[in-house]
C-alpha cells in the first residue's frame, strides 16, 4: 500500500477519535432515566392514592413548621385595626388576610410597625397592634390607663390599634407588653385583592411620645 495511502487512513482514523460523540445518545438515556423515575410510581388508583398521601404526609410536618414560626396567613377580625385594616368593620364577611412573619418578632423593632401578640389577659387570643412606643420612650396614655403618663421597662413595648378610643383593646388596657408576648410582624395584605401589597408601617404618622435618649 503506498505511503500516503497509509497516512491518510492514520489521520482519518485520529481524527474520529478526537471527534466529540454525538448528543442525542446521551440525550436519549437522561430522557429515559426520567421516565424510568416517573413510571416507579404505583399505577393503579388505589396505589396512586396510597402514594399521594404518603408524600403529603412527608411535607405536612415541614408546611406546619414553616406555619408556625416562618410566616402565616393571618385573618383580622374586628374593628381594632380600622380604617388600616378591616376598613369594611361592620361586615363579619369581608375580614383582611394579612401575611404575618414570624421570624425572630422580637428583634430589630421600630415605632409603627403592625405585630401580632398574644393578648395579656388571654393568652389563648393572638391580637392585632401598632407599635407606639419602645423600652425606654415615655407614652401619654389614653383612658381608661390609670395614669396619664408612663415609662416603658425594658423589654417591653406599647401598643395600640389605629381604631378610636374605645374601639380597642390595647396598651391602655393592660399596660406596657412584654416582647416575649410578640407572634410576628404583618408585613403584606393579601386581601382584599385592591389592598393588595406590603404593610407601610413607616408611612403611619404616630402620635406624640417621648422618645428614649439615644
Amino acid at each position: 500500500m503506498p505511503v500516503k495511502a497509509v497516512e491518510r487512513i492514520t489521520s482519518k482514523l485520529v481524527d474520529d477519535e478526537e471527534r466529540p460523540a454525538p448528543l442525542r445518545p446521551v440525550m436519549t438515556s437522561t430522557w429515559t432515566r426520567v421516565q424510568n423515575w416517573r413510571g416507579w410510581r404505583p399505577q393503579s388508583v388505589a396505589g396512586q392514592t396510597a402514594w399521594r398521601l404518603g408524600v403529603l404526609a412527608t411535607w405536612l410536618p415541614v408546611v406546619a413548621w414553616i406555619n408556625a414560626h416562618v410566616v402565616e396567613m393571618t385573618v383580622v377580625q374586628g374593628a381594632s385595626m380600622y380604617p388600616f385594616i378591616n376598613e369594611d368593620k361592620d361586615s363579619s364577611l369581608r375580614n383582611d388576610i394579612v401575611l404575618t412573619w414570624k421570624w425572630s418578632p422580637q428583634t430589630d423593632l421600630q415605632r409603627g410597625m403592625v405585630v401580632t401578640l398574644r393578648s395579656p389577659n388571654n393568652p389563648e387570643t393572638v391580637a392585632i397592634k401598632r407599635i407606639v412606643g419602645l423600652e425606654g420612650d415615655t407614652v401619654h396614655t389614653r383612658p381608661p390607663y390609670p395614669f396619664p403618663k408612663v415609662k416603658i421597662p425594658k423589654g417591653h413595648i406599647w401598643v395600640e390599634g389605629d381604631g378610636r378610643p374605645g374601639t380597642t383593646i390595647d396598651s391602655n388596657t393592660y399596660g406596657p407588653v412584654s416582647k416575649r408576648l410578640l407572634v410576628g410582624r404583618a408585613t403584606h395584605i393579601l386581601y382584599p385583592f385592591h389592598k393588595f401589597g406590603a404593610v407601610k408601617w413607616w408611612d403611619h404618622i404616630p402620635r406624640p411620645i417621648e422618645r428614649r435618649p439615644r
